[in-house]
């Protein structure tokens, strides 16, 4: 989900066949428009790696997603493609990267630049199994208001392989955060910050330690307002699984002690939103006697936490996806994925919506 002065944009991926395709809806005063479908068809299905919708200030509309080159080596090219028409026409497809490789190209955020310009960053596995490396890394490209693209960059050389990126733009310019990983396979969250056109070496938020020879498939979010920012992240050093959050006052280039999100244990997939008196809502899956659910607190960086609600129990597979959590106005809306009939791992997946008031 992505927030805009005209309301929250909700994305997602519907199959009909053989075929799957990006769809949207727009939330404002008199609820969800009806889906309109992207200029994409076949679009890669996974539930880590989704693709996305982003309303720009001017009204445009920009969406990202990925398509399948080498199913042996799980290759993917990502597409971008604007529209300036909510939706009624798209441009013509580009990718942001241009090495013509059939390695990964995935995990995408797209976000809006302070200068007006597309921003992305994604996952690029160029050099993995051409040099005998098996690094991964995170770039950078931007687009200008034409679809012509004015930038490409690689931020970090090494980083985890398949956890999905985070990227927001503070007072002082963009702030992205992603899991590292360092030559003995620490897989901390780290950030970096683009400035003056030149992107800061990443720093960790923390020193979790969390060494692990795989990657989990669970990123970090970001949020920011102004030179505050907080982040979320998920680690299971010694193997429990814990979801935490930091503050930040100084747009991302120092973290307050980590608070824990959890009560009990946690799956990760945490989501994050800064309010108006500094505190943020934040969400993560709580995991405890076999039972999984979706649940949202309160807290601030001084370690001060609400007590845990649960918008939904969902399934502790993969299946259940990445619950999403976006502030519009005084609400969040809250979208996760369950199955049609619960009881039958085979029924299809539906999305759903919940919204809770931050009026006190």
């Amino acid at each position: 989900m992505t927030t805009s002065s005209r309301g929250l944009l909700l994305s997602w991926i519907e199959r009909a066949g053989e075929t799957t395709t990006l769809k949207f809806a727009e939330r404002g005063p008199s609820g969800w428009t009806a889906p309109v479908s992207v200029a994409a068809e076949h679009v890669v299905a996974n539930y880590a790696d989704v693709p996305s919708v982003l309303r720009m200030s001017d009204g445009t509309l920009a969406a990202h997603w990925t398509k399948e080159t080498d199913h042996r080596r799980e290759g993917t090219d990502l597409f971008v493609s604007m529209s300036k028409d909510d939706g009624r026409s798209w441009s013509s497809p580009q990718s942001p990267h241009h090495d013509g490789t059939p390695t990964q190209h995935a995990f995408a955020t797209l976000f809006e630049l302070p200068t007006k310009e597309l921003g992305v960053i994604w996952l690029d596995a160029r050099g993995y199994d051409l040099d005998d490396s098996d690094d991964i890394g995170l770039r950078y490209a931007a687009f200008d208001a034409h679809g012509k693209q004015t930038a490409d960059t690689l931020i970090d050389g090494r980083v985890c392989e398949c956890c999905p990126t985070t990227a927001v733009v503070t007072a002082d310019g963009v702030l992205t955060a992603y899991r590292d990983r360092s030559s003995d396979e620490v897989r901390d969250i780290y950030t970096a910050r683009l400035e003056n056109g030149t992107w800061t070496k990443g720093q960790p938020v923390h020193a979790d330690g969390w060494m692990i020879e795989a990657c989990p498939v669970n990123g970090p979010i970001l949020s920011a307002r102004g030179r505050n920012a907080a982040v979320a992240w998920f680690t299971a050093k010694g193997g429990e699984g814990h979801a935490y959050a930091a503050f930040s006052s100084d747009a991302g280039r120092s973290w307050s002690d980590p608070v824990r999100l959890d009560d009990v244990s946690s799956l990760g997939r945490v989501n994050l939103e800064l309010l108006d008196d500094g505190s943020a809502a934040a969400s993560w899956i709580e995991f405890a006697d076999k039972r999984a659910q979706f649940r949202v607190r309160r807290l601030d960086g001084s370690g001060a936490k609400s007590p845990a609600a649960t918008v939904a129990e969902v399934s502790a597979s993969s299946t259940s996806g990445y619950q999403r959590m976006a502030r519009i106005g005084d609400e969040l809306v809250f979208a996760w994925t369950e199955r049609v009939s619960p009881a039958d791992d085979d029924s299809p997946l539906s999305v759903k919506t919940a919204v809770a008031s931050l009026r006190r």
